[in-house]
């Protein structure tokens, strides 16, 4: 755990030349002159929690995470840090055999470093001031002689995931949640794996290999990269370093795939249909999409394989392999409106969601009473806001709502079909949208997904009533 936090905390080399400079804090300090590189003591402090983390590594490489009341006097915190950096040197000394010749001989252990905060006037902070107010964005933190620029809120990752399939020839989009930051402000960086050389020399004779590698792929600067063939039976690394409007960058992040790239289908039947949605459509045009993607949980059923759908392969049924085409050809309509039925929640929070975040579209999703899938609506940001979103379910709008008070009078006679009425769950996704060009100029999307049965028409009908 301790190598994983100090690995994020660590800013990785190759992202060092392209984050933008840092500014060092200005002032006196405890040292004159021209101050040395400082590593960085970042520090998370939202008002609404009672504590702030501060984390830093020490000069021995290990990892420290602190949480401290926001309240408590700043002393407090830096006694506390002068422990656990004793504690580190300690630790460091008794690797070498004259520490451990030391310590059998009683030699008592050094005193722990002095601790002290600096704001970026290069004043010392009184120990009196309570944590929220000491730790400011620039302060410097002095552990011994070492020197930490505090960072306080910067843009950080809290979740980063690529998916577990991977298909040459479609796009991949990262999973990320970022905070103090936005994915669109984010610095992306794609590596390819570099396949191990056979070995030479005395370690071929061992049938050995040379160890492989990871080497930049060809055009991974973007959020979505899209693997060739030339991918193929090779994994991929991300690194992500977040960022936010203001240019500001946080500590960067890396996930691997779990597994290597694999042949893609083929030509696929939408391929011919992106021929003529190459672009986004113009001021004054809308371009929707709506599609019912079949939520996995009626894609595993016997049903499905036997009757439904018999003639699909059954790998072409499983969830992975299917949201690979969804991307791809729903990122290929260039819609300005999407409309989608049978969603699986994880499969818009985990997969749809932020995919087309990354092509510039925003999502909103209704789950349906006591199911796992629902609707989801997305619209292009830089065309649409949103005014007003409204979930209706219409089991319950056709009870409460006095439009339907005819309705659920022609019902009363045939409770029977009342109660299956009733049991339904179907809802009504309702979003109201504004022209970012024009402000006068709105549009009411409603986006629902019917049931139907063979012997189900009545509840069809009333649905389409309500």
């Amino acid at each position: 755990m301790w190598r994983l936090l100090r690995g994020t905390l660590r800013a990785l080399p190759g992202l060092r030349r392209r984050r933008p400079p840092q500014p060092r804090p200005s002032g006196s300090g405890p040292a004159s002159g021209a101050l040395p590189a400082m590593e960085r003591a970042v520090v998370r402090c939202v008002p609404a929690e009672p504590k702030l983390s501060v984390s830093f590594v020490l000069g021995d490489g290990s990892a420290r995470h602190m949480q401290r009341d926001q309240a408590e006097p700043l002393g407090r915190a830096l006694a506390r840090i002068a422990n656990n950096a004793g504690k580190g040197h300690a630790k460091a000394a008794k690797k070498s055999k004259k520490a451990r010749a030391e310590a059998e001989a009683a030699v008592p252990p050094p005193p722990p470093p002095a601790v002290c905060l600096f704001s970026q006037d290069g004043e010392a902070v009184a120990e009196d001031v309570p944590n929220a107010e000491a730790w400011q964005d620039g302060a410097v933190l002095q552990i011994g002689e070492a020197r930490y620029r505090v960072e306080r809120n910067p843009p950080a990752l809290t979740e980063l995931q690529l998916p577990r399939s991977l298909l040459a020839g479609f796009p991949v989009c990262p999973k990320l949640r970022a905070e103090f930051g936005s994915p669109r402000d984010c610095l992306f960086r794609w590596y390819q794996e570099q396949k191990a050389e056979p070995a030479v020399g005395t370690a071929a004779a061992a049938g050995g290999e040379a160890p492989g590698g990871w080497v930049e792929a060809p055009g991974g600067a973007e959020r979505v990269f899209t693997p060739s063939n030339a991918h193929i039976g090779l994994r991929l690394k991300l690194v992500c370093t977040p960022g936010n409007g203001q240019r500001r960058y946080g500590l960067p992040r890396e996930v691997e795939s779990s597994g290597p790239v694999e042949a893609g289908p083929g030509a696929c039947t939408f391929d011919a249909r992106h021929l003529y949605t190459k672009k986004v459509t113009g001021p004054g045009l809308i371009r929707t999409v709506t599609y019912n993607v079949l939520a996995d949980v009626y894609a595993q059923t016997e049903l499905s394989r036997t009757v439904l759908y018999p003639y699909c392969a059954p790998y072409s049924l499983e969830l992975d392999y299917r949201q690979n085409l969804l991307k791809k050809e729903l990122a290929g309509y260039s819609a300005d409106i999407i409309c989608l039925q049978e969603v699986d929640k994880s499969v818009f929070a985990d997969s749809l969601g932020p995919a087309l975040d990354a092509f510039g579209l925003e999502g909103l999703f209704k789950i349906k009473e006591k199911q796992h899938e629902g609707l989801a609506t997305f619209y292009r940001r830089d065309k649409f806001s949103l005014l007003s979103q409204h979930d209706i379910a219409l089991n319950q709008a056709l009870l409460e709502d006095p439009l339907h008070k005819e309705l659920r009078e022609k019902l009363a006679p045939y409770p029977e079909v009342q109660e299956k009425v009733h049991q339904r769950s179907s809802v009504l996704q309702v979003s109201v949208l504004q022209s970012t060009n024009d402000s006068s100029r709105k549009i009411c999307v409603a986006n629902t997904h019917l049931y139907w049965h063979p012997k189900g028409n009545s509840w069809y009908l009333g649905s389409q009533m309500a």
